[in-house]
């Protein structure tokens, strides 16, 4: 019989452990995450007590937990996953974030949630794609943490414009009333999956949403958060002073 052994994702050195995806020496060299507020997720002096831009406008989630930057060799990763057709690096990106997430629910003694939603793609959208990049996270940190997933919860119900290269206030007008809720959440405390969190209007949208409908904890989940201007650096600027306005 003929056996094929697994590589690393980033080195390509065999793997002891096929399901990792990613080998200890790469995983332990990723880049290190700056302090970051616990609550946006933004460069911050402090890691267990929102920032200041949180204080003065709070995001409608509780927690924002990421892997890491949206840098190399994330990004590329990343990249691959959602536009190179290789669904098959979902489990390893979603070890990588229940990773994280153990982590900051020790340091943050977080909840854990009741619920799993993965931030929905237009049907047109996820048909050329053939598959919802953060489906394919949920359903193994739904399984792994023993939590309930609901992959038809959340709909996108208008299709928008590409979000990538609108300003943040253009994203937020994008993505009014473009989603909707189909399961009772009142008083559940949930977990939003997304692949990356760039000026966070998509996962405000919603984490409102899910907060109108009386859910009781609304924390975000994703494998990269834009800190820092990668490109365009307008989006970055935009977000932090509507968030001191």
């Amino acid at each position: 019989m003929l056996s094929i052994r697994s590589r690393c994702w980033l080195c390509r050195q065999p793997l002891s452990l096929m399901r990792h995806g990613l080998c200890s020496c790469c995983l332990r060299h990723l880049p290190a995450r700056p302090p970051c507020c616990p609550r946006c997720g933004l460069p911050a002096g402090e890691t267990r007590t929102p920032c200041g831009r949180c204080l003065q406008r709070p995001p409608p989630w509780q927690r924002l937990v990421f892997v890491g930057d949206y840098v190399t060799p994330l990004s590329g990763l990343v990249k691959r996953f959602k536009f190179h057709r290789a669904p098959e690096l979902a489990p390893a990106l979603a070890r990588l974030l229940l990773l994280r997430w153990q982590q900051a629910r020790r340091e943050q003694y977080l909840n854990r949630p009741d619920l799993i939603l993965a931030v929905p793609l237009h049907a047109t959208r996820c048909w050329r794609r053939g598959y919802n990049q953060s489906d394919l996270l949920a359903r193994p940190l739904a399984r792994w943490l023993g939590c309930a997933y609901r992959p038809a919860a959340l709909r996108r119900v208008r299709k928008t414009a590409l979000q990538q290269r609108l300003s943040a206030s253009a994203r937020r007008r994008n993505l009014q009333r473009a989603f909707a809720c189909t399961v009772p959440v009142a008083g559940r405390h949930i977990a939003l999956v997304d692949d990356v969190v760039t000026t966070g209007s998509t996962v405000s949208e919603i984490a409102s949403l899910l907060r109108r409908q009386g859910a009781a904890s609304v924390q975000i989940w994703c494998v990269s958060r834009t800190l820092y201007c990668h490109g365009n650096g307008r989006i970055i600027t935009d977000y932090r002073s509507q968030l001191l306005s």
